[in-house]
């Protein structure tokens, strides 16, 4: 109960100006939110959102999935940046405030927000051309490959009919005038902004793009997916009072197979570490799991009831299917582009195997484009080599990665099928944690502590806190 006390003093303590936080922040002061990460800073602005402004830090965790450091330092932040204010319960729960204007009122103090949209439009045009830039790749090597090659075999059947000197240079009579930046008429600077409108309905993508996708993927097709996974988690606890057990978290947690669930539960740390979880021992002996700042809440939405215990576990967790991670995808180019990618692929190669056989059998010193050709060739085989080397090196990988992820996924689907119709064991287990859960809902009626008020309009509620907590400390 002490810390009851040491939070109504410390947050006295804040009241120094006209709005508590506010008070501190000046004109061109430091702006907490930008020290935030911006995923992190998105995500609690949604959650807080989500629960109408006025939250506990278990409500942002569980909301946004965010481990509750995070989220406390996070609601500290943009409470001191948007006037925001908080309110202590009659148990000394914290809880943050936000006016309905508050994320404008942050972007017009914070410069890293305004620069943001800037920057993520930077980085689509970059990611872009870079994409552009490796099938422009393969279409200028081409043309400066066979157009070499021409240039030496039109040279030899001229080099009759032409008087040799001494020291005389090789001079294929061709002129080097040809740049791969004159290929880029044809690049759209704009496609990044509608590049899911263009891309065919039949999930064709244009010819330059599909080069990149042969050679290096189209990306992590689970992108983002742990954000999703920890706020499910933290939703799934919050919305059962705060009390679980390890085999309803198992299905979306990364298990190897079922019997790790029979023979240990080391797997849920993770999601201990994240939510201050602590077990509990119920009257049957069964390992329970709870997260005493998930069942701390400014919402007024009701817990599960018990009844859903012996339903399908889809049913009961409000989803339609287990948790799983989507396959990785070799390419996602259709069969027409990808044989014309191998085959112009193929081209080059036994283009650049030719045309290195052929300046070796150079006795003289080249000019012009040969001697051009002659000084990039080394980075020619690079780029040759390199379009099926790493194809074929990334195959195995996506092979050996998806396997991973098929085996992750049947022990999930393994596990949710249990919880379906679980067994008589498993269901008591699951009645105790539903019989232990427990969802505080801090109204206004529990406040007794705010720093939107003056602290003398508040000297009686504090006294009889105060008061309060002096009988409580000596009854025990």
């Amino acid at each position: 109960m002490a810390s009851i006390s040491t939070c109504f003093t410390g947050f006295c303590g804040l009241r120094e100006g006209e709005h508590g936080f506010s008070h501190g922040i000046r004109p061109g002061g430091v702006v907490e939110s930008d020290k935030l990460p911006a995923d992190v800073r998105k995500r609690a602005m949604e959650a807080v959102d989500a629960c109408g402004g006025r939250v506990t830090i278990g409500d942002v965790a569980s909301r946004a999935g965010l481990n509750l450091n995070q989220a406390q330092k996070t609601l500290q932040a943009l409470a001191a940046d948007t006037d925001g204010f908080l309110e202590v319960s009659d148990e000394g729960d914290v809880l943050y405030v936000f006016p309905k204007d508050y994320q404008s009122k942050l972007a017009a103090k914070s410069f890293r927000m305004k620069v943001e949209p800037l920057i993520e439009k930077a980085k689509a045009t970059a990611e872009y051309l870079i994409r552009v830039s490796f099938g422009t790749a393969l279409i200028a090597s081409i043309v400066i490959v066979y157009t070499t090659i021409i240039a030496l075999l039109s040279s030899r059947s001229e080099e009759d009919n032409r008087g040799r000197r001494g020291g005389r240079s090789y001079d294929s009579g061709f002129t080097f005038y040809f740049s791969p930046t004159d290929l880029f008429w044809y690049w759209d600077p704009y496609y990044y902004r509608r590049r899911q409108v263009q891309i065919d309905d039949d999930g064709k993508m244009n010819f330059i793009e599909s080069v990149f996708s042969f050679v290096f993927g189209d990306g992590d097709p689970n992108q983002g997916i742990e954000e999703e996974r920890w706020k499910l988690i933290g939703q799934y606890i919050s919305s059962n009072g705060g009390v679980v057990t390890a085999e309803e978290l198992a299905p979306y947690l990364d298990l190897q197979n079922t019997e790790q669930i029979m023979n240990d539960e080391s797997y849920i740390l993770p999601v201990l570490l994240r939510f201050d979880g602590q077990p509990e021992i119920d009257e049957e002996g069964n390992i329970l799991y709870r997260f005493p700042s998930l069942q701390r809440t400014a919402s007024s939405q009701r817990s599960r009831r018990k009844e859903y215990v012996g339903r399908r576990w889809a049913d009961w967790i409000g989803l339609e299917k287990f948790f799983s991670e989507k396959k990785w995808q070799f390419s996602k180019t259709g069969a027409a582009e990808r044989a014309m990618v191998i085959g112009l692929g193929g081209a080059n190669l036994l283009g650049v195997i030719i045309l290195g056989a052929m300046l070796k059998d150079i006795a003289v010193t080249p000019s012009g484009l040969i001697k051009f050709v002659s000084g990039i060739f080394p980075l020619l085989q690079i780029y040759a080599g390199s379009f099926f080397a790493i194809p074929l090196i990334r195959w195995f990988l996506v092979r050996k990665r998806n396997a991973e992820i098929e085996k992750r996924n049947k022990a999930r689907e393994q596990v949710a099928r249990t919880l379906e119709l679980p067994d008589p064991s498993l269901r008591r287990k699951l009645l105790s944690a539903r019989d232990l859960a427990q969802k505080t809902v801090i109204g206004q009626d529990r406040i007794v502590y705010s720093t939107d008020r003056d602290i003398i309009e508040q000297d009686i509620e504090a006294q009889e806190w105060d008061r309060r907590f002096r009988e409580i400390e000596k009854s025990e």
